[in-house]
């Protein structure tokens, strides 16, 4: 373990991010040369801090089952060689979970009963960025192939863990992705300031020197049928996500200026990287609302001050959460607190416990305001609170209601559960034999973490099928419910 007596002599530290003023005129990472680099200074003494608990509830709280004390104790001893193979044993992508995820292992860490918990994200996000900037991260080709040909299709997180362990089981795996580069919304849906995309480019740079295939720009289900891509592989990896979006059928929803989120942030997200798109949608000069207060609306928060937003308003139809955790939600499930991401640091305003009844337009057809009116804890409207607030830019950020069924799910012919998820058994598999699933299409929209956790459990899956054994480790059953969902 790290120091017996750290948690009682340190507290709680985590990295300074940069001024708001000078942060939102660009689209770095809000850390001084990377968050990495900016916790270097701190990193021991808070990985000191980890417990030496017994039962470490830290494994329950991560979905991958990350070995969160044995790296931070490396760590604490300056062993960064070991803490990285560690951390790579369980996660194949720490550079993508360490700056993404909201860290449900921090909720669940036992010294997080009665004082701040372990930092455990940001020791996990210093050694990986340690180990990228002293070359330590180098491909791991198979010894051997097995002559098995698989198909991943969809670049997101599920997809690239499902295609990275395959490989290095010695199959030749091709990831087909419909966007121009791969990534899926790792690549367009997070902004850069969150995570640049270099962090994405130079893990597809060690799978590709690993054996993996990509075919990008290809929209499987239309340029590809499911049945020819039964036809040229032995094993096909749904990882297609959750992505038709959630809507609101309201009055006057056919102005224009009414967009989704998945509408704005990936031209955003072009831009930000050079790339011209025409006709762009942009937050520059407007008043913009933004419905729906998670992580995708802060996403959307943040882009649109840095393009110059006049003034941004984001609504949630739930009541305001509290800063300790509710008596509901104990020791160690994920509470619902309020939380301030580094975009709400940066402006804007958070409006709590309303609903959104109506769009007004313009004599051009545009958006000009929206009407809200105040809900009670059961969401029915509370009468004489009707206002409206100006609006020439309105972003639904509302969730996905599951994949999309037209085109390769028809032509599969997978089973879908009530809820429009792809069903999976234990092994990943759908009701087509040789077709297995991971990630936000069969279990929903949920969390990064999750995404690789599946991705690494349907690889595990699909070797046993194609190999009868397989020695890739399988994490959880898709059927598995932990402290947080």
């Amino acid at each position: 373990m790290a120091d017996p007596k750290g948690f009682l002599k340190e507290g709680r530290e985590v990295a300074t991010r940069r001024p708001v003023d000078e942060r939102v005129q660009d689209w770095k990472e809000v850390y001084p040369d990377g968050i990495g680099r900016a916790l270097l200074p701190i990193i021991n003494t808070q990985a000191s801090r980890c417990m030496d608990c017994g039962i470490p509830f830290c494994h329950q709280g991560c979905p991958l089952g990350n070995i969160i004390p044995e790296w931070n104790d490396l760590v604490w001893r300056d062993d960064w060689h070991g803490a990285t193979d560690r951390l790579h044993a369980t996660n194949n992508f720490p550079e993508f979970t360490g700056r993404l995820c909201p860290a449900p292992c921090e909720t669940a860490c036992v010294l997080g009963i009665n004082q701040d918990p372990v930092t455990i994200k940001n020791v996990e996000v210093s050694i990986i960025d340690r180990a990228w900037e002293s070359n330590s991260v180098r491909p791991e080709p198979p010894e051997w192939l097995t002559g098995k040909r698989v198909a991943v299709v969809g670049s997101g997180p599920a997809g690239l863990a499902a295609a990275q362990q395959l490989t290095r089981a010695g199959h030749t795996v091709a990831v087909y992705e419909r966007a121009d580069r791969i990534g899926g919304l790792l690549r367009y849906g997070i902004p850069e300031f969150k995570m640049e995309k270099a962090h994405i480019d130079r893990r597809l740079d060690q799978m590709r020197r690993e054996g993996t295939i990509f075919r990008p720009g290809v929209e499987v289900g239309v340029e590809v049928t499911g049945e020819q891509l039964r036809d040229r592989f032995d094993a096909v990896v749904l990882a297609i996500g959750s992505t038709v979006p959630r809507d609101l059928p309201v009055p006057g929803r056919e102005f224009g200026g009414i967009h989704q989120a998945m509408e704005f942030l990936p031209q955003a997200n072009r831009v930000a990287v050079g790339d011209e798109v025409a006709d762009q949608i942009t937050a520059t000069g407007k008043d913009v609302v933004i419905i729906g207060g998670g992580d995708t609306g802060a996403d959307c928060l943040g882009t649109s001050l840095r393009q110059g937003a006049r003034s941004v308003t984001q609504l949630e139809i739930m009541g305001m959460p509290g800063s300790h955790r509710p008596a509901n939600q104990p020791w160690p499930t994920y509470p619902m607190l309020y939380r301030v991401s580094s975009a709400h640091e940066e402006g804007g305003e958070r409006v709590y416990a309303v609903s959104t009844t109506e769009f007004l337009g313009d004599e051009d057809g545009n958006v000009r305001a929206l009407s809200l009116v105040e809900v009670d804890d059961k969401f029915q409207p509370i009468e004489g609170t009707e206002r409206e607030i100006p609006a020439q830019l309105v972003l639904f950020a509302m969730g996905f209601v599951g994949p999309e069924r037209e085109g390769l799910l028809e032509q599969l012919g997978v089973d879908l559960d009530e809820r429009g998820n792809v069903v999976r058994d234990k092994s990943y598999a759908t009701s087509v034999e040789g077709v297995f699933c991971a990630g936000d299409a069969g279990r929903g929209q949920s969390l990064i973490v999750w995404a690789i956790a599946e991705g690494r459990s349907a690889a595990a899956g699909v070797d046993v099928w194609l190999s009868g054994a397989s020695t890739l480790p399988m994490p959880i059953p898709p059927t598995a419910r932990p402290l947080m969902a």
